[in-house]
């Protein structure tokens, strides 16, 4: 775990016990970088459920999930996500998972605070419970939502390269297709499930990794059986938990120090971004003789062609400009990216290849 002087400031790697609006009062101002939030789901059950062969289903029951009706569930979410907004910095995000049971009261209360969506994430369960009654679709899925602080807000961690990297080097879609936390995962104490909604590891590893950085302070108000602090401490960044029922801590707690991170180096733990990359002119390839006056690009290799002229502009026509400004008038749109767009052709494999590979020679040398 990455030491800094913010131990002495706050209670991190460690888990507050209490309720939770109360602690996070207790907690400084605008000194968390990221919140992850399971609160209850405020289910309504209204019978207890039986399989086809007379087993019953381990439902979610507990105490903590009752409330008296949606206008207590709802004074209690405004509570409890007034104080997370209060103790995230103005950098930060938070990520709320529910079921339909609660998330769009849930998402109401958050625009009502001044939250600023950013996505909704849905988790499509690959072994969802089957719907053992028949009247309805089965539920194989849960709704995350990722907002940041308000809608003024400019800056926020989002790791866009390592999540693509972490998805074969394709765009990370909104749609995660993973597990129910089940198998030897599924944390139990005497035969049972020590807590009725633990979520995968899998879940946290893609919600830290994307929007918190080595070393960041990590808060999950609803803390169960610790899968978000598991994985913090994995990753390399510090966490708080917060929980009320005891047997939950102890079995939390255990797990955590049962965790031993792997020796940091950043070069393990931080993926590079193009957008921290040192800035490179598409003239600075003419001018290491990469490219030449004259040569051709092509526009998605097929969609177009120009020629570079010597002042690094690119002509396709009565078209004169830089690489986006052409681009994107060929592709009539009103802006693009040209890095990403135009070809070159190599001579060494007669391939055409991204420009963008030049950049980066440029950049490595």
């Amino acid at each position: 775990m990455l030491e800094t002087t913010i131990k002495t400031k706050m209670p991190v790697d460690d888990i507050l016990s209490g309720d939770n609006v109360q602690l996070l009062s207790s907690l400084p101002e605008k000194s968390v970088d990221l919140i992850f939030a399971d609160p209850p789901y405020n289910l309504q059950l209204q019978n207890e459920l039986w399989r086809p062969n007379m087993t019953k289903v381990d439902a979610v029951d507990d105490e903590w999930d009752q409330f008296g009706d949606f206008g207590a569930y709802d004074r209690y979410t405004e509570e409890w996500l007034s104080g997370c907004r209060r103790v995230l910095k103005d950098t930060g995000t938070i990520w709320v998972i529910g079921s339909y049971h609660n998330i769009f009261r849930v998402g109401k209360i958050m625009m009502d605070l001044g939250y600023w969506i950013l996505n909704d994430v849905i988790w499509v369960k690959t072994n969802p419970m089957p719907n053992f009654r028949g009247v309805r679709f089965t539920n194989a899925h849960e709704t995350l939502i990722w907002a940041k602080k308000s809608k003024d807000q400019k800056k926020y961690t989002f790791n866009y390269q390592t999540m693509r990297n972490l998805n074969d080097e394709k765009q990370m879609r909104s749609d995660w297709e993973l597990s129910l936390c089940t198998g030897t995962e599924r944390i139990q104490v005497n035969g049972e499930k020590a807590h009725t909604t633990q979520k995968p590891e899998a879940l946290l590893y893609r919600v830290i990794l994307s929007s918190s950085n080595p070393g960041d302070v990590v808060l999950d108000p609803f803390f169960g059986t610790g899968t978000t602090g598991a994985v913090a401490k994995l990753l390399h960044r510090h966490w708080i938990g917060i929980e009320r029922e005891t047997e939950c801590i102890s079995v939390a707690q255990e797990r955590i120090n049962a965790i031993v991170p792997p020796l940091f180096d950043e070069a393990l733990f931080a993926t590079p971004s193009k957008r921290d990359a040192p800035r490179i002119p598409f003239g600075s390839l003419l001018e290491a003789g990469l490219l030449k006056p004259g040569d051709t690009l092509y526009l998605d290799k097929t969609k177009g062609v120009a020629q570079i002229m010597a002042d690094s502009m690119l002509r396709a026509g009565d078209v004169v400009g830089s690489i986006h400004r052409v681009g994107a008038q060929l592709l009539g749109l009103p802006a693009l990216n040209g890095w990403e767009h135009w070809y070159y052709r190599d001579s060494a494999t007669d391939q055409l290849l991204p420009i963008d590979h030049l950049r980066a020679i440029i950049r490595a040398g």
